[in-house]
C-alpha cells in the first residue's frame, strides 16, 4: 500500500482533491492512503510517505521539502489536475512517479 501525502498552505484546500484521488484509486484498485496537510508539516509527516505531492500555491517550496524529507520523491500537482480537481490525472501522475 502506498502512501500519498499532499501539501498545501493549510492543509484544507487539498481535502476536496484527496476524495476525489480516493475515488479514482477505488476505480482503479489501487491501494493507497492519501492525506492532506499544512506545509509547516511536512518535516514530521513527509518521512512516512512513498511521494509527496505539492499543491500549486506551495509549489515553490519543493526544494525545501525535499531537504526536509531526503530521499523523498516530491513532485508538484499538475496546475491544470487541481484546479479541476481531477483526481485520476493526479492518480494517474502518482503511479507514474513510483513506477506503478
Amino acid at each position: 500500500m502506498r502512501n500519498i501525502v499532499l501539501f498545501c498552505a493549510a492543509g484544507m484546500s487539498t481535502s476536496l482533491l484527496v476524495n476525489k484521488m480516493k475515488e479514482a484509486a477505488a476505480k482503479e484498485n489501487y491501494e493507497c492512503q492519501i492525506n492532506a496537510y499544512a506545509l509547516a508539516s511536512a518535516r514530521e509527516k513527509g518521512p512516512d510517505a512513498d511521494i509527496i505531492l505539492l499543491g500549486p500555491q506551495v509549489r515553490f517550496s519543493k526544494a525545501k521539502v525535499e531537504k526536509e524529507c531526503p530521499g523523498k520523491i516530491v513532485e508538484c500537482i499538475d496546475m491544470q489536475a487541481y484546479g479541476t480537481m481531477n483526481g485520476t490525472k493526479v492518480i494517474a501522475q502518482v503511479k507514474k512517479a513510483l513506477g506503478d
